[in-house]
């Protein structure tokens, strides 16, 4: 993207600029005041906002028949294509020279959806990173960090999930940002791990879990600024002291797993058996005692 400064001066210095449409008649042949050069039935107002109280907006069908005929001018300007250059150049901070108005034969509508445009096409397509930064995103600490972040989307849970305290954990991921060409006060963490994921550091069968109905920061700070300002909604999260988000699941024991095995070899007692007794087999044929029955006496 030029200069917004360098293409200002270069439309200015063109030698047709006082020729331009938007430009004043000159006042010794003006019929009123504000003629434009392009069209003498205009105001050189007509190119820009019309001031009007606030009360009394300017009709929808005024606007639309006053940017047409402005627009027309426009294509009859000798300077067309160096005022819309200009009109479409960002500045420092990152907006319109020209944000208001119509420039270049565009409104100001469409000099927008063009910056939208713009910025989304260099997310969709990363620049190109140099390999030395490559390879310091693919060392064994920023792999795991990376591996954690995509898991889990809480900065403890990532913490633990690559075995380092939470400090070093968003150290690491502050300096992915960098190395991967992103922003780390802007950028969040979905963009960190797509990012990833487009510049091969991150394999593509990965499985990211999604953030939620918020955005989480790919770097966050000690007072959540960064997250507020990444997203400006979400809830505080509050954390107890001692009582810390483990994930499900067992935790690895720092006791290697065969003097596990042995203690419990060692601790175990005798084994007892359940022992049935054989079933009982009866003679047969079964004789039955004689049952003698008393008869009432009458």
């Amino acid at each position: 993207m030029r200069d917004s400064l360098a293409a200002r001066e270069e439309l200015i210095q063109h030698r047709h600029y006082r020729y331009r449409g938007c430009a004043p008649v000159p006042a010794e042949v003006a019929d009123f005041p504000g003629q434009a050069l392009g069209d003498p039935a205009l105001h050189i107002d007509a190119w820009g906002t019309v001031d009007r109280p606030d009360d009394d907006p300017e009709p929808q069908r005024e606007r639309v028949a006053r940017e047409r005929a402005a627009i027309a001018g426009c294509g009859r300007c000798p300077v067309l294509a160096e005022c819309r250059v200009y009109a479409n150049t960002e500045t420092v901070d990152g907006q319109l020279a020209e944000p208001a108005g119509i420039w270049g034969g565009q409104r100001s509508l469409e000099r927008h959806r063009a910056l939208i445009a713009r910025r989304q096409a260099d997310t969709a397509a990363p620049a190109a990173r140099p390999a030395a930064a490559l390879a310091e995103a693919r060392t064994v600490q920023k792999q795991a960090v990376l591996r954690a972040l995509a898991r889990e989307t809480d900065e403890e849970l990532v913490a633990y999930r690559a075995g380092m305290d939470v400090r070093t954990a968003n150290w690491h991921r502050a300096i992915l940002c960098g190395l991967l060409g992103l922003d780390k006060a802007t950028a969040s963490r979905e963009q960190l791990l797509g990012r990833a994921r487009e510049l091969g550091v991150l394999p593509d069968g990965t499985r990211i879990r999604p953030d939620g109905r918020w955005p989480v920061a790919a770097a966050p700070n000690g007072d959540g600024s960064r997250q507020r300002r990444i997203a400006p909604g979400r809830p505080e999260q509050i954390v107890l002291p001692g009582y810390q988000h483990l994930p499900r699941g067992r935790r690895p024991s720092p006791v290697p797993a065969g003097v596990v095995a042995a203690t419990r070899r060692a601790r175990r007692g005798p084994r007892l058996r359940l022992v049935t007794p054989p079933p009982v087999q009866l003679p047969l044929p079964i004789v039955l005692p004689s049952v003698s029955v008393l008869e009432c006496a009458a």
